[in-house]
């Protein structure tokens, strides 16, 4: 085992069909029993890759970074993409793209580091867990170098890590990156005995209301339940996709993900799914997909046919919190933006990213802005948190 002195070897590769899945899926802590981030896997990058979601053609090229040890393992990698465009990353940079090109930089194309439409922390900077401390740090040193030099070599304005966890972020600063914050909100777990138990921790206001508005769904002749990936077949996907694809329409012009896309993952990573299913008389009008993770439900999409009042909180926030209590899972992460999560028990906390920017003088004007922006995000979040649904004194604010 390396002591974080030997050499490393770093490669790029231009998709995940040429890095097996056994060596990625080793190096980013993943097995079959639920150990790892689901987001990371080499099932659900590739099959962004695969279907078409992800690619160059979509504006999302992938130059994923890989780091080896002497013997030729796999001890590191990045999940990377020349990016000609900043959709779908939820880390919004419009505006820093629009100051720099009005000042006559190139802004695209622009590397990003994350999980393409995916606002869920993860590695990142992805190191294989049993390495020892300093042959860790020692690869993920070699990684933000790997990352610099590619931008600096093709004389690319920026670099962008969207998403990692609080120790990469922080390493990231110490090299001199830019750090940026941001909120979601994501729902504690405090060893909840039931969905009723939930509901006792909150304020009788908010309590009433919560059950008013699962009463109503329940009234409405819809059936909502959870289904298992392994449940789900082509007709499944099917009706989702088309609920998906109808309300991505109008919520951003196009629907990002495609068919494809949700029968790879269906077939590839059907322990990790959990989806509501919303059905009347039979037929599917609404399904919220979930990914489960070590402890953790994320709630990624949602789609429906019909603006049936309340269905969406019933679906979205109300079944995960109960699957999660019934399954003993820690945490909701329900996604990014949504201030109307605080009163159904999501409460805020902060997300990060890092950036390395080429030219100096838009360094110093984007640092001067995260600076003022992140003293509004912090202030945000107290604020926020005064209008927690919890008793007081009751379920503490998620740190």
């Amino acid at each position: 085992m390396l002591d974080g002195g030997e050499q490393l070897f770093v490669s790029i590769v231009q998709g995940m069909g040429a890095v097996a899945a056994s060596e990625w899926n080793a190096v980013a802590g993943i097995d079959a029993l639920g150990a790892g981030n689901p987001f990371i896997a080499h099932e659900f990058l590739a099959a962004l890759e695969v279907s078409g979601s992800a690619t160059a053609e979509a504006g999302w090229a992938p130059h994923h970074i890989l780091v080896r040890d002497v013997a030729g393992t796999l001890v590191g990698a990045a999940p990377v993409y020349l990016k000609n465009h900043s959709y779908g990353e939820y880390v919004f940079d419009w505006g820093w793209a629009e100051a720099f090109e009005r000042a006559g930089g190139r802004y695209y194309p622009k590397l990003q580091v994350s999980v393409p439409f995916t606002p869920a922390t993860g590695p990142r900077l992805i190191v294989r867990p049993e390495l020892p401390a300093a042959h860790a740090r020692a690869v993920r040193a070699s990684l933000i170098e790997a990352l610099e030099g590619l931008a600096a070599r093709n004389k690319i304005s920026s670099v962008h890590i969207a998403f990692p966890p609080e120790d990469e972020w922080r390493a990231l600063g110490e090299a001199g990156w830019l750090q940026r914050t941001g909120q979601q909100f994501h729902w504690e777990n405090r060893d909840y005995a039931d969905f009723d138990a939930f509901l006792a921790a909150l304020s009788s206001r908010k309590r009433k209301a919560i059950a008013k508005e699962r009463r109503a769904v329940a009234q409405s002749g819809i059936a909502v339940r959870p289904a298992l990936g392994g449940e789900l077949g082509p007709a499944h996907w099917d009706a989702f996709f088309a609920l998906y694809t109808a309300s991505a329409v109008g919520k951003w012009g196009q629907p990002y993900l495609t068919r494809e896309f949700f029968q790879r993952i269906g077939q590839t990573m059907a322990e990790r799914i959990v989806l509501v299913v919303c059905e009347h008389d039979g037929r599917m009008i609404g399904g919220a997909l979930n990914f489960l993770g070590a402890g953790v439900l994320y709630g990624r999409n949602w789609g429906s046919e019909a603006d049936v009042k309340f269905l969406h909180f019933e679906a979205c926030y109300y079944q995960a919190i109960e699957f999660a209590i019934r399954h003993g899972l820690k945490r909701v992460e329900a996604g990014a933006q949504g201030p109307h999560k605080i009163q159904r028990g999501y409460l805020p906390v902060p997300t990060y990213s890092a950036h390395w920017i080429a030219d100096p003088g838009f360094r110093r004007a984007v640092a001067d802005y995260l600076a003022r922006e992140t003293r509004h995000v912090e202030h945000e979040i107290e604020e926020m948190n005064e209008y927690s649904p919890f008793k007081r004194g009751g379920t503490k604010t998620p740190e």
